[in-house]
């Protein structure tokens, strides 16, 4: 049973990808977003206090994902995706900037459909890695990390000559070796798409000596992963509505996934809540934030869910800071920054 702590009045939900563009000029006005913690334990408030706030970075985008905090330069990186541009927020600046722009389709002419980048990551070397929607592959920015260019060389970008539908997001493990999603999202007719090439949805392993190989063609819309602590177990969101779930295998020694089961079932509030299992971080102790319907859903390191942040919005992505005491989550229109304990 669920027990609400209201903050604050919350704003309405979003119904839609692309923000209304009088609401969104109006919340660059506002420092913060009202939120609600809904526990399922009291346990939640060992993890965010009672009185968090969500603080707005950023406002006005059409979509943001792929939130990535990069220490080094005290930056957040974040996709807009139907803009095709990243961003860059760093600390002490009023505003983010464009920092990649374009960012996911970099070829000539113009489509429509989600065709930026998604998912951001860096690899071991430390170079930018994304998840491109519009060029369908996966591929690593050549310029340094503090001086951007749009300039991109494919990591990956096909499947027994078939090209990927969309990569949508991606992790390395601790040997280097990269796992990714690959749903239609950013096919600009989706499933529908006379360009899809691949008749699955895809979890894919790309080694480090570089042999591809398909881990999974069983879940109808992978989205976001993530390693647990040890490596030896992965969590996979499923953006389905009618399977809103989010999935957890184990690792085998030779990258495959095996004995899988279903972490947490998300239809019991899916009818009532915008959003959809989508991106997700784990944090060192194994605490999971997972957005999903209604915001961002806590379980705690033995899979007990804690409750949720619901910033009324729908969520898409988050990430964490280097010393995983501040959540940052991109919802819709806004990209947020929220303390944790």
């Amino acid at each position: 049973m669920f027990v609400m702590v209201l903050l604050a009045a919350c704003s309405g939900n979003s119904t839609d990808r692309v923000a209304d563009s009088a609401s969104s000029d109006s919340a660059k006005k506002e420092a913060t977003l009202p939120l609600q913690l809904i526990a399922a334990q009291e346990a939640l408030y060992e993890v965010i206090d009672r009185e968090a706030k969500a603080e707005i970075l950023g406002s006005g985008y059409a979509w943001t994902e792929g939130p990535l905090w990069i220490p080094s330069e005290g930056m957040l990186l974040f996709s807009e995706i139907p803009a095709n541009r990243v961003h860059a927020w760093k600390q002490g600046a009023e505003d983010p900037e464009v920092y990649l722009d374009p960012a996911g389709f970099t070829g000539e002419g113009t489509r429509g459909g989600e065709l930026g980048s998604n998912g951001l990551l860096l690899d071991p070397e430390g170079n930018l890695v994304l998840c491109q929607h519009g060029d369908r592959r996966l591929a690593r920015m050549t310029a340094p990390i503090a001086n951007p260019a749009a300039e991109y060389e494919t990591i990956v970008g096909e499947f027994n000559n078939q090209r990927f539908n969309s990569p949508n997001d991606a992790a390395y493990d601790a040997a280097g070796n990269l796992y990714f999603t690959d749903p239609p999202y950013g096919l600009e007719h989706r499933m529908e798409d006379p360009a899809k090439e691949i008749p699955y949805q895809g979890v894919f392993r790309y080694s480090q000596a570089g042999d591809l190989s398909l881990l999974l063609d069983s879940l109808t819309r992978p989205n976001g992963l993530a390693f647990f602590p040890g490596g030896n177990q992965l969590l996979i969101a499923n953006s389905d509505p009618d399977k809103p779930y989010w999935y957890r295998y184990s690792v085998a020694e030779d990258g495959s996934l095996s004995q899988g089961e279903i972490y947490r079932d998300a239809s019991d509030v899916g009818a009532e809540e915008p959003g959809l299992p989508d991106g997700l971080k784990i944090r060192s102790d194994g605490t999971v934030f997972a957005t999903g319907p209604g915001g961002v859903w806590i379980f705690d390191p033995e899979g007990q869910e804690l409750g949720r942040i619901d910033v009324g919005q729908r969520c898409s992505n988050v990430a964490l800071n280097e010393t995983e005491d501040v959540l940052f989550v991109t919802a819709d229109s806004y990209v947020l920054r929220i303390e944790l304990k």
